[in-house]
C-alpha cells in the first residue's frame, strides 16, 4: 500500500511449528526484507511481532516526511510511538518537532513518542543518505537524542582464529539514553571474520531484526533462524533485513565481513536477558 511519499506492507506473527514446514520462498517471504532504500521514498515493514516496523528513507532532491501509516491507528506517526533512525549513506538532515538533527554514516537519532513533523534529508543528493529506521509502541515520552558512532558504548569480542573477530557499538543501553521498548547497535566485523552470534542464543521476551550491510555486490550472508532443534537459513544481501521471532535463534556466516544493525522490541531492556543455545544443541 502506499501514501504520498510512503510504501508500507504488514508481516504476521508465524509460529514455529508453521516456519519449520516452510520452504525457500515461503520463509523469504514472510521473515527477509528487501528494497528497504528507495530512491525518494519511505519504505515500511508492520510487523506483528511486538508491533514492531521495520523501515528505511533514502531522500533524493526533496525532503521526505514520516507519515502516518493505517496499521498504527493514529493522525501522527510517532503519536503512540517511538522512532530510531541510523544513517548507513551519505551525510543526511533529519528534523523533529522544527530541530534539525545531523547524521553522518553510523550516527542515530532516537525520537520519542509524540514527536511532531519529522523528516528526512540528503546533504547532497548525489550521494544519498540511507536512513534505517526502527519503531515500537510507546506508553511515554522519552526525550530525543543524537548518538554518534563515536559515542555509542563500544566492546571488542571474538577472535581470529574464531572468525568473529568483531567490535558491537551500543546505541541503546541501560546505563544511555532511555527507550520504551527499543535497544538498539551495530556490529562490525574485522576482516577475515564472518561469524556472527554464534554461539547462538533465542530470547522469547523479544522479537529482534537485523540488518546486513557494508557487502560486496557479490557477496552474500546466510542467516540462521528458527527453533535451535529446528534451524533453516535465509541468503542475505546488502542492505536486507530479516525478522527473528522470539522463538528463533538469529545468526550469521558471510562469504566475507559485513557490518549488521540488530534492533529488539518487547517485554524488556536489557540487553543480556538471552537464553543461550549451545553448539551441540543445534540441529
Amino acid at each position: 500500500m502506499s501514501q504520498n511519499h510512503t510504501d508500507y506492507t504488514s508481516r504476521f506473527a508465524i509460529d514455529p511449528v508453521a516456519a519449520a514446514a516452510m520452504g525457500t520462498d515461503e520463509l523469504r517471504h514472510n521473515f527477509h526484507i528487501e528494497n528497504l532504500f528507495q530512491s525518494g521514498r519511505v519504505s515500511l515493514t508492520y510487523t506483528h511481532y511486538d508491533r514492531m516496523i521495520v523501515g528505511g528513507a533514502m531522500p533524493v532532491a526533496a525532503p521526505l516526511p514520516l507519515e502516518a501509516i493505517k496499521p498504527t491507528g493514529t493522525k501522527g506517526f510517532l503519536d503512540r510511538r517511538e522512532l530510531i533512525a541510523v544513517n548507513i549513506g551519505g551525510a543526511g538532515v533529519i528534523r523533529a518537532g522544527g530541530q534539525p538533527h545531523e547524521l553522518q554514516a553510523r550516527d542515530m537519532l532516537y525520537l520519542g513518542m509524540g514527536t511532531q513533523d519529522v523528516s528526512f534529508a540528503s546533504a547532497d543528493e548525489a550521494a544519498p543518505a540511507k536512513f534505517y529506521l526502527l519503531s515500537a509502541p510507546a506508553h511515554q515520552a522519552h526525550p530525543s537524542r543524537l548518538i554518534r558512532i563515536g559515542d555509542a558504548k563500544r566492546l571488542d569480542l571474538g577472535s581470529k582464529d574464531a572468525c568473529n573477530e568483531r567490535s558491537i557499538f551500543q546505541f541503546i543501553h541501560a546505563e544511555g539514553v532511555k527507550t520504551c521498548q527499543l535497544v538498539v547497535g551495530m556490529t562490525q566485523l574485522a576482516p577475515g571474520s564472518v561469524w556472527n552470534t554464534m554461539p547462538c542464543h533465542v530470547h522469547d521476551r523479544r522479537i529482534e531484526a537485523y540488518l546486513y550491510f557494508d557487502l560486496a555486490e557479490t557477496a552474500r550472508v546466510f542467516h540462521f533462524m528458527g527453533e535451535p532443534d529446528e534451524t533453516r537459513h535465509i541468503v542475505m544481501g546488502n542492505e536486507e533485513a530479516v525478522l527473528s521471532p522470539g522463538w528463533s535463534i538469529h545468526s550469521g556466516a558471510g562469504t566475507s565481513n559485513y557490518a549488521f544493525i540488530w534492533a529488539m522490541a518487547g517485554d524488556n531492556v536489557d540487553y543480556t536477558d538471552v537464553d543461550p543455545v549451545a553448539l551441540d544443541e543445534l540441529r
